[in-house]
């Protein structure tokens, strides 16, 4: 009579049965592949703690995306190493910037990657903070109110330039209303917002620090960034965003957060995104290099994580390596079937 089998286990008891009853999948479409640019020619240099990311300059950014859009990656994220630092952080908005250089060139020969660009100061100020810094209370700290003016300035910039989204990573208060505002003034209304709504201050960005060359040079990012001891704060602040006119709102970091992006897809009916930042990423990564980790199996458990806590779109430096696997798949399933006919 053979053997009993459970109810719960017989739609597990195949590969094939348990991918006809998958709740959840991982498509190209999800994933947001960011990436940094800088000044130079001819550079693709990798980016130690982070394996398998590169800096480059322009020339050779548009074929990273050439590739990525023939990979089927929809999207990118881009950050700038500006050549000059100062103060104010002025490089940011200038129509020569690095990232205003590299979004033209993209959008040049890339006519279906959606380019989105990192709104924000750190890595232009020579102090490394986000904001331009006062003197609150007899301790230096970041000018919110101040700031708001410089980064409505830079998202502009990034429309001109051609950016399909701009996306604010400072999280300055009432920056999102007055980036919209600025956007709508300068006619580029159909820019869309994706707000690093929810962006804590983690330990997780470290690596990310070291390749954008912006670890602030005193102090820390606790007095703007969110407090990670406290949820109800987070909704607060993704709440604000999309009343002062943000598209998509983004939780930052991931995984230790899926609980933020879970509340928030209960709650808001905007899309949500999730950043799988640098550090989350080299753990990974290390793990599997060092053979303690299957780097596939454990990268691709994360990334439907996030999509089962609830986003619609992961920013990931796993991109590339998912778009790869999947092509394995699709190859793989070609030559079964050229086999069996």
């Amino acid at each position: 009579m053979g053997f009993p089998i459970h109810r719960m286990r017989r739609l597990r008891r195949t590969d094939q049965i348990r991918k006809m009853v998958r709740q959840t999948t991982l498509n190209l479409s999800d994933l947001v592949m960011p990436l940094f640019v800088l000044h130079g020619r001819g550079i693709h240099r990798p980016i130690v703690p982070m394996p398998g990311q590169s800096h480059f300059s322009v020339d050779t950014i548009v074929d990273e995306c050439l590739e990525l859009e023939s990979l089927g990656i929809p999207a990118i994220l881009l950050f700038g190493l500006p050549e000059h630092k100062d103060s104010q952080g002025s490089r940011a908005w200038a129509d020569d910037g690095i990232v205003q250089r590299a979004v033209r060139a993209i959008k040049e020969k890339c006519k279906k990657l959606i380019v989105i660009t990192d709104v924000c100061l750190c890595e232009y100020t020579d102090h490394g903070h986000c904001g331009l810094i006062t003197e609150i209370a007899g301790r230096r700290d970041v000018d919110n109110d101040a700031t708001l003016e410089l980064l409505g300035k830079i998202a502009v910039s990034h429309a001109k330039a051609g950016a399909d989204i701009v996306s604010p990573s400072d999280m300055m208060d009432g920056r999102v209303g007055v980036i919209r505002k600025s956007l709508d003034e300068a006619g580029y209304s159909y820019v869309a917002i994706l707000s690093y709504a929810a962006k804590f201050a983690s330990g997780f960005y470290g690596p990310f620090r070291k390749a954008a060359e912006s670890p602030p040079k005193f102090g820390d990012r606790e007095s703007y960034q969110l407090d990670y001891h406290n949820a109800d704060e987070a909704l607060r602040e993704i709440q604000l965003d999309i009343e002062e006119g943000a598209d998509i709102v983004m939780v930052k970091p991931a995984l230790s957060y899926l609980d933020i992006v879970y509340r928030a897809r209960q709650r808001f009916d905007v899309p949500i995104a999730c950043y799988n930042v640098s550090g989350e990423y080299a753990m990974l990564k290390a793990a599997a290099q060092n053979g303690w980790l299957n780097e596939r199996q454990t990268a691709t458990e994360a990334l439907i994580g996030m999509k089962r806590a609830g986003a619609d779109i992961i920013i990931t430096y796993f991109a590339k390596d998912v778009a790869e696997w999947l092509r394995q798949d699709e190859q793989y399933h070609s030559d079964c079937e050229q086999s069996i006919g």
